[in-house]
């Protein structure tokens, strides 16, 4: 993600003048008008950490630490900081979430139908399932009565959520409504991680000058 955003982001125009990895870091942090931070859960909180340290406004697309994500909400309004964090920057994924819900709450009166969700994802990836399918899940949480989402639940008051892991995998959800007699499925499959990098970098560019924490619905102005 990190050289696919790099490159990107070159090629609009833009100039990287730090870059961080977990073996070196190059450049002048301090140089930098906004940070973009995808990296691992366990470095995650010390990358935003310094930033907002620095006064420098964050894009985060690390999934895997949202345990300190309140944390980081303090210390962004602690320091007068600006910050999007986004299980997915991809802007057809954030499309993908508000059809989740419209979905949603149109299914929720038709009770013969139960809702799961299914993501796959390359090999490399760590953390099961994806933030991205937790945001699905948390979507339709909101138009169901189930109480939580599970990772291959079976129980009826969980939402279940099944992950694979496959090698050369972009990232593929399906949120799939089945019952007796018939199946709705709803589907994003990533072709490369050229949109997630393009979302990222379209966040930092509309974050700037701008004080606060946001979310791609007020990039994308999503209702």
């Amino acid at each position: 993600m990190g050289k696919t955003i790099e490159k990107l982001a070159k090629h609009k125009g833009h100039e990287i003048v730090f870059t961080s990895k977990s073996d070196a870091a190059e450049g002048d942090i301090s140089a930098a008008d906004v940070a973009i931070e995808f990296s691992t859960p366990e470095a995650a909180v010390a990358n935003i950490t310094s930033c907002f340290n620095n006064g420098i406004p964050v894009i985060s697309g690390t999934t895997g630490w949202l345990d300190s994500y309140n944390d980081m909400l303090k210390l962004c309004e602690n320091s007068n900081g600006s910050f999007i964090y986004a299980s997915n920057f991809s802007v057809g994924v954030n499309l993908f979430f508000a059809m989740n819900e419209y979905i949603a709450d149109l299914m929720h009166p038709w009770k013969d139908y139960e809702v799961s969700v299914e993501e796959i994802h390359h090999t490399e990836k760590k953390d099961a399932p994806s933030g991205t399918a937790i945001s699905i899940a948390e979507g339709l949480l909101k138009h169901s009565e189930k109480e939580s989402w599970k990772l291959d639940g079976h129980d009826a008051k969980d939402l279940a959520i099944s992950a694979k892991r496959i090698a050369d995998v972009k990232g593929t959800h399906i949120i799939k409504y089945d019952s007796k007699i018939d199946s709705i499925h709803l589907k994003h499959e990533a072709h490369s991680r050229e949109g997630f990098a393009l979302g990222a970098i379209l966040a930092a560019e509309w974050l700037q000058n701008k004080k606060g924490v946001y979310s791609m619905k007020d990039v994308l102005k999503i209702k």
